[in-house]
This record gives C-alpha cells, structure tokens and sequence, in this order.
C-alpha cells in the first residue's frame, strides 16, 4: 500500500488494519521464513490464548481457582484420622448455612447451572401459557354450550334415535326420539343407565346426556 491513491478495497483494509499496534520489518535472505509456533515469542502469548490451550475460563484469576482445586485432590490425608472426624467434618460442613449458600451460589454460576436455570423459567413461561390458553379454550368452548339436565333415578326421558338401528326402509321415516324410558341411577357426571325393553339387549344401556331429553308434562288438558 505505498502507492498514493488507493483503492476502495485498499482504503478499508487500511482502516482495518489502522487499528492494531504492529510494525513491519523487512527480514532479507533466509531469514525471511513462515513463522511457527516453536518461533514465536513468548511475551506475545495472549492469556485468553493460554486459556484456550488448557481448556481453562477465560480468565486469569479464575485459571489459578482451577489450578488450586485440581492440587488440592493430591493432598495427603490419613485414613485413621480422616475416619475418626468424618462425622463432626460432615455435621459441620452440611449444617453451615453459609456453606450451604456457598454451594448453592456456586452451583447457579456454572455454565450448567446457568443452563439449567434458564430452562427452568422457560418451562414456568410455557407453563403459564399453557394454563391461559386452556381457560381461553374452555371459555369459548363454553359459550355455546347449554348446560347438561340433571336427570334424577325415576324420571322419564326420551333416547335419541341416531344411534338406533330399526326396522324403518329410511330414516326419514323413522322417529326422532325414542321412548320414554326411566332412568335408574347416574352414571358419572354425563352418563346415565336407562331400563330398556328386553329387545334391545344389544343396545347398552348406558347413555351420554347428549342424547337424551327430558319428558315434559303436557300442558292440553284431558
């Protein structure tokens, strides 16, 4: 780039490369060759590079809190002493409420423990919409629904003729509503048992409310 009028291409990558400190030095003969990684210097290692290497966080202060924790498993106990103040070590350890709060404190600040919060409040959002869209749901469900009758053992209703095969060419023919038919007892909150004829003994006698009406009283006299 030492020409004097650049091109666009040019005029970026020497904004681009403006704002990095470096410097260029001219090496002759064979000295000239590819950099590796044997050659470079030591003072230009980045720590996030050193990092990166050992596969430990991105950050010094927390790269010696590793070191410290992987020595401290190589640390000599005996066993006789160990054994005799592992209960008053245990009791001590897991009673301290600020050993506990340590632990917990710990446990959030992972990545994994990050994770598993995050998804926690997801599935609390996603569980709260659930529940608003089912209301949303059951409410217009319910808008155009009547409310079922409430047949009691002894009354009289009549069956539906949908369901009921007879002996009718058409259905155009047939009747509406069958019966009346007395109802014995309730079946669950939608369900009833009728006393059917004994012809009907491949019908079963177990009703939806759906399919049955009320009887109504005549209101001609005589």
């Amino acid at each position: 780039m030492s020409c004097k009028v650049l091109t666009h291409r040019q005029a970026r990558w020497a904004e681009f490369l403006s704002e990095f400190h470096f410097s260029i030095t001219y090496r002759p003969g064979r000295l000239a060759t590819l950099p590796d990684a044997l050659s470079r210097r030591d003072d230009v290692y980045p720590e996030r590079g050193v990092d990166f290497i050992s596969k430990n966080p991105q950050n010094f202060h927390q790269v010696l809190k590793q070191n410290e924790i992987k020595e401290s498993r190589f640390c000599a106990i005996k066993v006789e002493v160990f054994s005799d103040l592992a209960d008053q070590i245990q009791k001590a350890v897991w009673q301290d409420k600020d050993y506990k709060e340590i632990l917990k404190q710990l446990a959030r600040d992972t990545p994994a423990g990050k994770l598993s919060t995050k998804l926690q409040s997801v599935q609390q959002v996603f569980k709260e919409e659930l529940e608003s869209e089912i209301k949303c749901f059951k409410k217009d469900a319910d808008r155009n629904r009547a409310i079922p009758p409430d047949f009691q053992p002894a009354d009289k209703v009549w069956l539906a003729f949908k369901n009921i095969k007879t002996t009718e060419p058409t259905k155009n023919l047939s009747e509406r509503w069958l019966g009346p038919f007395e109802v014995l007892k309730k079946i669950g909150s939608h369900a009833y048992h009728l006393k059917l004829p004994q012809q009907w003994n491949l019908v079963h006698p177990v009703l939806h409310v759906s399919l049955l009406e009320p009887v109504k009283q005549s209101t001609i006299r005589n």
